[in-house]
């Protein structure tokens, strides 16, 4: 059933995942005056928003660490 996948190019991402590449051109300076403008960290009482952005970035790592 499964046979000829690997002929259509069907292979397992083995680099980083695409949020991880994405986050690389962040620049976290200009990111935290933004969340200070916009006041993103204002009713927040567990994670802020750079560290929402850093667990999905994580949720991102784990899976590829677990193979």
């Amino acid at each position: 059933m499964l046979a000829g996948l690997d002929d259509l190019g069907w292979r397992m991402n083995v680099g980083k995942a695409l949020f991880a590449q994405v986050m690389e051109f962040v620049p976290w300076k200009t990111f935290g005056l933004i969340i200070d403008r916009h006041k993103g960290d204002a009713s927040v009482r567990t994670l802020g928003c750079a560290d929402r952005v850093l667990a999905v970035s994580l949720r991102d790592v784990i899976p590829g660490l677990l193979t």
